[in-house]
């Protein structure tokens, strides 16, 4: 067909959506939005008390380091922010890591 082998067209028809998929994209790989979609904290505190629930009576169960970086849920109770795990921490002590969204 037209002097260029199926082979051929085949490439191109593939390499040509694959360029319409990243161009609607807006230039970035296909599915990259759920990462960031996802909430990560990272403690500010020096020392963070992980407890069992939503309050500073709730028992201590761990700690973490400033720094550490852990996915957490969207919701905060009573200025306790849910992590992933069911634990919570502070509120006050972490920070949304610039490649998440806590809402």
């Amino acid at each position: 067909m037209f002097g260029i082998p199926t082979r051929g067209l085949i490439v191109i028809g593939v390499l040509g959506a694959a360029g319409v998929m990243w161009v609607t994209n807006g230039g970035k790989p296909m599915g990259s939005e759920k990462a960031a979609a996802e909430c990560r904290v990272a403690v500010t505190a020096d020392i963070l008390n992980v407890r069992t629930g939503p309050a500073d009576t709730q028992p201590i169960v761990s700690t973490m380091q400033r720094d550490s970086v852990v996915k957490a849920e969207r919701r905060v109770e009573n200025g306790f922010r849910l992590l992933a795990d069911g634990r919570w921490v502070n509120n006050d002590f972490v920070a949304p890591t610039s490649d998440s969204d806590c809402g």
